[in-house]
């Protein structure tokens, strides 16, 4: 097995590399797909808010031997048979059971009951409402940090690259992000409190933060590529993310661990809501920031590049002259693949290139 720190000294070089953006149209297939998918879970599905977002009652019943959810359903019934409860553990000896909204002798009524059903003194049973306006309040926080955020991101990452192309191909990405973590979380079930919208606040951070490293990196890359004709701006922008593409599993890898322990404890050890709504989040979104940052950011930025009509005329130009080079080569007996290691300065293109002869050259400053 070939040693990882080798692989990635290779796709530096350039020795090594994937045509990640030649294939673009399969990476945006393949997004599109799981945005579609994503839409259809959660038209289908619908989003399971929790009682902070859509307002009811709320009873956690504590020290209790046999978790059973249908005692509490049938306590329920007994005091309002039109609603159904949603009932979850909390650990291995409490429950959490959310109702509509309950007048204060149901409340009671109910109180008394789950406490009957559960054989645990009254004093075990607590409850607490929330209002409807209260949860519609934290919906419109909620909505407005959202959009407040993907403005200055864009913002932000036009000023810096000094490219809309950047700034709108990273939104791109992030909302692609955002759309899927949601379908997702629909499609498991899980109920969206206000952990899940910080688990969602900050993988959009993540995201950012994955992207800007990449797109850093193509921008060094694409420095003065109009002033030499060896290789397009595809290229250049591909071998950046080849050479990105390493610190961006490490980074993934070491940030999704300590999250799935997390989620793991959290889910199936304590039982802890909290903890599992934000650990499911962070886990969906920092692994589709990764993958996004490679496959939908720089692919996308590319595409929207190419319409600049400077770019396009020079992709145009080295692609008419290489061709020219491989049609004069051939006469002369050398193989196509040769004459391509010199003419693409080398690892500019994916699979057909040596050593450091892939960076660009830069420009001395005198």
């Amino acid at each position: 097995m070939m040693n990882f720190a080798k692989f990635g000294n290779e796709l530096y070089s350039g020795k090594r590399s994937f045509d990640i953006v030649g294939n673009r149209r399969r990476w945006f297939a393949i997004g599109i797909g799981l945005i579609i998918l994503s839409g259809l879970l959660v038209g289908i599905r619908g989003i399971n808010p929790g009682i902070e977002f859509r307002g009811g009652s709320e009873f956690t019943v504590s020290g209790i031997s046999n978790p059973d959810p249908q005692l509490a359903h049938d306590a329920l019934a007994e005091v309002n048979s039109e609603q159904v409860a949603r009932v979850s553990t909390v650990g291995s000896s409490a429950i959490r059971v959310q109702t509509e909204e309950l007048t204060d002798a149901e409340t009671d009524e109910l109180a008394d009951l789950l406490a009957e059903a559960y054989d645990v003194p009254t004093a075990d049973v607590t409850s607490s409402f929330v209002g409807p306006s209260w949860g519609a309040d934290v919906t419109s926080k909620a909505v407005q940090g959202l959009v407040i955020f993907l403005v200055l991101v864009t913002l932000v990452m036009a000023l810096y690259f000094r490219r809309w192309s950047m700034a709108i191909a990273a939104l791109i990405a992030l909302l692609h992000d955002l759309i899927v973590t949601i379908g997702l979380y629909s499609g498991v079930g899980f109920e969206v409190t206000p952990a899940s919208v910080i688990g969602f606040l900050t993988i959009l951070g993540y995201s950012l933060y994955d992207t800007v490293v990449v797109f850093d990196k193509v921008r060094e890359n694409t420095e003065g590529v109009l002033d030499q004709s060896r290789y397009t701006y595809a290229e250049a922008a591909n071998l950046a993310v080849n050479q990105t593409l390493v610190r961006s599993i490490n980074t993934s890898v070491v940030g999704l661990l300590p999250v799935a322990s997390i989620l793991f404890v959290g889910a199936f050890l304590l039982g802890a809501g909290t903890l599992r709504d934000i650990a499911l989040a962070l886990f969906i979104g920092m692994l589709l920031s990764t993958l996004s940052s490679i496959f939908i950011a720089t692919p996308m930025e590319v595409v929207l590049r190419q319409r600049d009509p400077k770019i396009a005329a020079h992709t145009a130009k080295v692609l008419e002259l290489r061709e020219r080079r491989v049609a004069e080569a051939e006469e002369d007996g050398l193989t196509a693949d040769e004459v391509l290691a010199e003419a693409r300065a080398g690892g500019l293109v994916a699979g057909r290139h040596l050593g450091q002869g892939a960076q660009p050259r830069r420009k001395t400053k005198r």
